[in-house]
């Protein structure tokens, strides 16, 4: 039996399936294709100055250009020996678990809920749902109106730079988002009791889980380590001497960890980390897990939970966002210009997206141009884990109608929430 789905709607990007399976339910061929071409972010950086790579490779996605603007400006100042302020710090981390927010509300609602409820129209969806899409959308304006406010768009933003910002926000600014969260994360909870309550397909797979990590807290800004499941390294030797890429064949530059693959994102995040969860946000898994009458072990190796966990990653940056809010005002909002001294270098840079995390390295001459530079997305780490995953359900699917077995497989790739632009970027 051949299985051909050419096109997988509801995923920033294009992408396909195809898979051949034997009488006996054996799959003999099976992959994840990419459709859109090559784009040559990196390339298109080779001779520019340090300071257009921030801006250049933001552009590479329309969702989550927050951390490839913010990864960029990381990885150079490490060339640069540039340590910035904590004003600076804190501002940088607001964007990022807002880009956070914003990314898995519009995932959660509008790309994957349909997928558990036979839903083929968003509009649908919508009617049965009013009050929770009303909230996502709230949701979602919220963290894009952050972003905007420090960033200076919703959207690619321009101010963050090399050394800190080109302009700061107003304290007024702050003061107003501040008072806007105490009423949307009481909606909030009414959104995530959608998720809390819905079935879920179950497979089975152990996999390996890689996030950045940390002794104190959820770890997603720029840290120095790695965790793979109990184990962790620094970020220059998982880089360096772990992941292995595959330049061959598609665009997209296909990472293996030691030779196997992996998993990323919310459930990766959750597996790493949970322990330094808001309690708001630990309690709803905690909840959940007993709901669903699971193990923990379960949860973690059932790749459809990786919607559940962007729902628990809401609750848990609305709430971290609140509190760097709170930092921030405290803060004077005012910090003087970084001097930058030109010299050759090289700087990497880890944080997390909300897919997973994004690897980027820069390496400059004594002039201050690029040399060289690498972006490792999270999608191009996690497809090969996805295509492992794909092995399991497309066994499951072969009594079903046509329909509903591409109904099941376009679920499980949405369930990654994959970025195609990013992977081949």
């Amino acid at each position: 039996m051949k299985i051909n789905i050419p096109h997988i709607h509801k995923i920033e990007g294009e992408a396909g399936f195809w898979a051949r399976v034997a009488k006996s339910g054996k799959v003999e061929q099976l992959k994840v294709q990419t459709l859109l071409g090559l784009r040559q972010i990196e390339g298109i950086l080779v001779g520019r100055k340090a300071e257009d790579a921030p801006l250049v490779v933001s552009r590479v996605c329309g969702i989550c250009p927050v951390v490839h603007i913010l990864n960029a400006c990381e990885a150079l100042e490490g060339a640069l020996n540039i340590t910035v302020s904590r004003t600076t710090t804190l501002l940088r981390k607001l964007m990022l678990a807002s880009q956070i927010v914003q990314s898995h509300t519009l995932h959660v609602f509008f790309m994957t809920l349909a997928d558990f409820l036979d839903i083929e129209n968003d509009l649908d969806l919508m009617k049965k749902f009013p009050r929770e899409a009303k909230t996502a959308l709230k949701i979602r304006d919220f963290s894009l109106n952050i972003i905007e406010i420090i960033g200076g768009r919703k959207v690619h933003p321009m101010t963050p730079r090399v050394g800190g910002f080109s302009r700061l926000p107003d304290k007024k600014d702050i003061e107003s988002l501040l008072t806007e969260l105490p009423q949307l994360l009481e909606e909030a909870n009414v959104l995530l009791d959608t998720f809390k309550n819905l079935e879920y397909p179950i497979i089975k797979r152990e996999t390996n889980f890689v996030s950045v990590s940390s002794n104190n807290e959820y770890a997603f800004y720029k840290e120095n380590s790695i965790k793979i499941n109990d184990k962790s390294t620094s970020v220059g030797n998982f880089y360096s001497n772990k992941l292995k890429e595959d330049l061959k064949g598609t665009p997209v530059k296909r990472v293996k960890y030691e030779g196997k693959p992996y998993m990323l994102g919310a459930i990766a995040r959750l597996k790493n980390n949970n322990r330094f969860l808001i309690p708001s946000a630990k309690r709803l898994l905690e909840d959940f897990i007993r709901k669903q009458k699971i193990t923990e072990n379960d949860f973690f190796s059932n790749t459809f939970y990786n919607l559940f966990g962007q729902a628990v990653e809401i609750l848990h940056f609305l709430e971290v966002s609140r509190n760097l809010l709170r930092e921030i005002l405290e803060s004077d909002l005012k910090e003087t210009q970084k001097e930058i001294k030109i010299n050759k270098g090289s700087g990497l840079s880890a944080m997390e997206a909300p897919r997973g995390t994004l690897f980027t390295y820069l390496e400059l001459d004594s002039g201050g141009r690029i040399l060289n530079c690498n972006l490792i997305t999270p999608t191009a780490q996690f497809l090969n884990n996805l295509e492992e995953d794909l092995k399991i359900l497309v066994p499951q699917t072969l009594g079903l109608s046509e329909k509903e077995r591409r109904r099941k497989i376009r679920s499980l790739i949405r369930a990654y929430d994959p970025c195609i632009s990013c992977a081949v970027h």
